[in-house]
């Protein structure tokens, strides 16, 4: 090869590694960094220091079938109490069995569990569960038709008045799509807020609820809670539990969120 060939062939060979590298670094400062898995995502919980000593069972109801009639008829209670939440007693026992929940407080469960297919069935058996628990607390024959008190002063500064939060509670409740519940929460700034979850999701599951906080009253919107009696009239279901909500035990969970 003559030398000016070699000279030539040589320069064009380094100018062409040059580009190469130039390109290859222009490249890779365009990608951006690879984002820290899961950056996004909530630190798990450690394992809780209480622990359960036995099965979940399902709680007395408190008051006979048919003390809330006529907004909530005798056949809906029983079937709703001994049928559809003893089930979700049944099946969250089942789903836990074997898993680093089964010993777990029902609240310690919800606080961990997560949107994976995995625990789907312990996501919606525990939620069934204790949003049913609290649902029959929440209601009382012949109960005050307003809160008191502290309650009333914050939901008045939250909602400007008792008649408005009742406007909001109930759209929400009406406004779920298919199955779910209307909740009042307690959130982590110490103020009331109207929120909605869809299925047995609640405001406790902080890795799945779109806002988290304490639930101090729920309603529960699946069909079975109200189809015997108002069929498809959500609506007429919803107004019918403002006369039999116990704003006593509402009151309680307020001033223990608090």
């Amino acid at each position: 090869m003559e030398k000016r060939t070699f000279l030539k062939t040589g320069l064009f060979l380094g100018i062409a590694a040059a580009g190469s590298s130039i390109l290859k670094a222009c490249q890779n400062a365009a990608k951006p960094e690879k984002a820290v898995e899961n950056a996004d995502e909530k630190a798990a919980l450690p394992p809780p220091e209480k622990r359960r000593s036995g099965p979940f069972t399902l709680p007395e109801l408190g008051y006979g079938f048919d003390a809330l009639e006529p907004h909530i008829d005798k056949m809906t209670m029983e079937i709703h109490h001994d049928k559809h939440h003893n089930g979700y007693v049944t099946k969250l026992n089942a789903a836990i069995e074997g898993t680093e929940y089964a010993d777990y407080e029902l609240n310690d469960i919800l606080a961990r569990v997560s949107a994976d297919d995995k625990q789907k069935n312990i996501r919606n058996n525990a939620g069934g569960h204790w949003n049913h628990s609290q649902f029959w607390l929440s209601m009382t024959p012949g109960g005050a038709n307003a809160p008191s008190g502290d309650l009333a002063s914050s939901i008045n500064q939250s909602f400007e008045s008792f008649d408005k939060f009742k406007e909001q509670f109930s759209a929400a409740s009406k406004g779920v799509f298919g199955s779910g519940w209307g909740w009042l929460c307690v959130g982590s700034d110490k103020k009331l807020f109207i929120t909605s979850t869809p299925n047995q999701d609640n405001p406790l599951m902080s890795n799945i609820a779109k806002a988290t906080g304490t639930p101090i009253l729920g309603l529960d919107v699946w069909e079975h809670a109200y189809y015997l009696h108002y069929q498809n009239k959500r609506a007429d279901y919803v107004d019918a539990f403002f006369n039999v909500i116990n704003w006593d035990v509402v009151a309680e969970r307020f001033k223990a969120a608090m």
